[in-house]
């Protein structure tokens, strides 16, 4: 086995081994589950290296003296199961997903993975099809063990196999989440979602969905061609975007692939607006602002998802907000940033509120920051003037675009700034939190 070390054996088998305890959520309960999760935070952050722990310590972390990703596992457990305390079947079956999805994933690719991703050379087809398989079998046995007879054997199986295929596809991307806490979370929102949809697929069946699906195709392709031509996006770019884009037109209709057009000029815009001005600083958007296939999924991915459960679920209402909550908080962020580059007189770093120079990391200003919320604006407007949701969601997506973003701006100043996440990661993380502070705000106000 090539590549596949005993002590990357070792780990991925106790970390495996762990995640047999996620049989366990269901007789505990949340109270009690939730405390042995902080029990084994505390454990591994403290007792374990005392303990002969330090062995399954990679490299990195036994020259930084602190094993990271051993302490975020269990952290994610924790917060999966305090966010779906409701729904421990979910947080039980993400934990099956990160346990032996992973685990097998790193081994089977280690050991037999020879042909790498096209859109990740770190990443194996093999080990890819092993977190699928490996991740879709645990999650699915722990979703009719966990919560027995809420779901049909089928559907229990079906959306345990796309949540981990959704995992797999999101681990795979070199956006920067970390595999340990990232991805588990994102994976449990959109678990929860698929188990939302029972019942409710067969819309995709009808001849609305079939229409609305060549419709989207069509105009998708003809704007990534003309985007393209006029140097707006990459190839990939426009691919990924033609992908995301015929998915939010098919699910969700015309009126969603407007918030996508809207935001999609806004962001253009504004990035060339003053590109001499910011390419002379060494702060211009790189390759004469063109947008890859990274921007695209870090910032329409949420929105597509939205869009599929605006569709299958009772709640198209809740969706379409999530929807225009994520383009709000991408818009926000695409825009203040890009002006406050090539206008902003002053700049301050969020964190300690003193001047740097622009294009910090975590900077704002104050011309970036009215710009961005004068673009969510218009897109929260523009959702409810085209029927998406009532006039009373617009204050909670112009709300969340701007918690979501200044919590992204503190993110930029902290942690990528550290080399913890990247900028794809950190806009991804962004638009997933303006998408459900939009739904949850909304569920307040509307």
């Amino acid at each position: 086995m090539a590549g596949l070390t005993a002590g990357e054996l070792g780990r991925k088998a106790v970390h495996m081994a762990v995640g047999g305890f996620a049989f366990a959520v269901r007789p505990l309960g949340a109270p009690l589950a939730a405390l042995a999760a902080i029990a084994a935070i505390l454990f591994n952050a403290f007792l374990l290296p005392r303990i002969g722990g330090r062995n399954l310590w990679r490299d990195g972390e036994t020259r930084s003296g602190f094993a990271l990703g051993i302490v975020l596992y269990p952290v994610a457990v924790l917060l999966l199961i305090v966010l779906f305390w409701r729904h421990l079947e979910v947080a039980a079956a993400t934990w099956g997903i990160l346990a032996f999805g992973d685990g097998m994933a790193s081994i089977v690719g280690m050991a037999i993975g020879r042909r790498k991703l096209p859109w990740n050379p770190d990443k194996s087809w093999a080990g890819s099809l092993a977190f699928v398989l490996f991740g879709g079998l645990a999650a699915a046995i722990l979703l009719l063990w966990s919560a027995p007879g809420r779901y049909g054997f089928v559907f229990a199986v079906a959306v345990a196999f796309a949540a981990a295929a959704f995992a797999a596809l999101l681990e795979s991307q070199p956006l920067g989440l970390d595999d340990n806490l990232g991805v588990p979370l994102v994976t449990g929102v959109v678990l929860f979602c698929l188990t939302l949809t029972q019942g409710h697929w067969a819309v995709v069946g009808s001849p609305l969905f079939g229409r609305r699906l060549a419709i989207g195709l069509a105009v998708n392709v003809v704007l990534a061609i003309a985007a393209y031509a006029t140097k707006g996006v990459g190839r990939s770019g426009a691919a990924v975007g033609t992908l995301l884009g015929t998915a939010i037109w098919a699910f969700a209709g015309a009126p969603a692939f407007a918030l996508l057009f809207a935001f999609f000029v806004l962001g253009t815009a504004a990035t060339k607006l003053g590109y001499a001005r910011k390419a002379a600083a060494g702060i211009a958007q790189e390759k004469g602002g063109r947008r890859g296939p990274g921007n695209a999924l870090s910032k329409t991915s949420i929105p597509a998802l939205a869009a599929v459960f605006a569709a299958t679920t009772a709640y198209p209402t809740l969706f379409a907000l999530a929807l225009a909550g994520a383009f709000a908080t991408a818009a926000f962020d695409t825009v203040s940033s890009e002006v406050g580059k090539a206008y902003g007189r002053r700049t301050y770093l969020i964190t300690t509120l003193r001047a740097v120079p622009r294009g910090t990391d975590g900077a704002v200003s104050l011309e970036g920051t009215a710009s961005g919320m004068a673009a969510a604006l218009l897109l929260a407007g523009l959702g409810a003037a085209l029927g998406l949701y009532p006039a009373a969601g617009i204050a909670a997506v112009v709300a969340a675009a701007f918690i979501a973003t200044t919590l992204e701006s503190v993110v930029g100043a902290t942690l990528e700034k550290r080399g913890l996440l990247d900028n794809e990661a950190v806009n991804f993380l962004n638009s997933l939190a303006g998408a459900l502070l939009a739904a949850g705000g909304a569920a307040l106000l509307v």
